[in-house]
């Protein structure tokens, strides 16, 4: 069976997408308290780089399997998917540019007040992120996505749960 790359690559920037708001939110207080170093803020930009990086490639390999998903799937809600993927992804580019411009400026306010616009930046990631996964989400349990994947012989689309549950 010829598994898709895709659904394998799609977690970890939806992971960093949730972890962002928190952690750089975090990172920002213990530089601004004297708790920790400016350079700390060096963990936000290289996570959010991996989000980026990682994102970028989750979209790649999302254009490569739409081939073989058209066949099932509504245009128009491959579409909206890989819409909101390249939203998320340039979103995150984005961020990961206000991000290293808090690193770079000497003014300790000016960099602070960067770097909170990045927090706020990272948020909006998040939504975005969520957008994308609710719309690949419906790809596969709504129009039957994965059954183009399937192997011989296996049903075109999961059969839908029964109503009553055996508890």
């Amino acid at each position: 069976m010829d598994l898709p790359l895709h659904p394998k690559l799609v977690h970890l920037p939806m992971a960093l997408a949730v972890i962002m708001p928190l952690l750089s939110l975090g990172l920002l207080v213990t530089w601004i308290t004297r708790v920790l170093p400016r350079r700390t803020w060096l963990i936000a930009i290289v996570l959010q780089g991996l989000l980026l990086g990682s994102g970028i490639a989750a979209l790649r390999s999302g254009e490569a399997d739409e081939e073989r998903v058209e066949a099932i799937v509504p245009e128009p809600a491959i579409e909206a998917h890989e819409a909101a993927a390249t939203t998320f992804v340039v979103g995150s580019a984005v961020v990961l540019a206000i991000a290293l411009a808090a690193a770079v400026i000497r003014n300790e306010r000016a960099a602070r007040g960067v770097a909170a616009l990045a927090v706020a930046g990272t948020a909006i990631v998040l939504l975005f992120g969520y957008r994308t996964g609710d719309a690949g989400g419906r790809l596969v349990y709504q129009h039957g996505a994965a059954s183009s994947f399937a192997g011989p012989g296996a049903p075109a689309v999961a059969p839908p749960p029964r109503g009553d549950h055996d508890d």
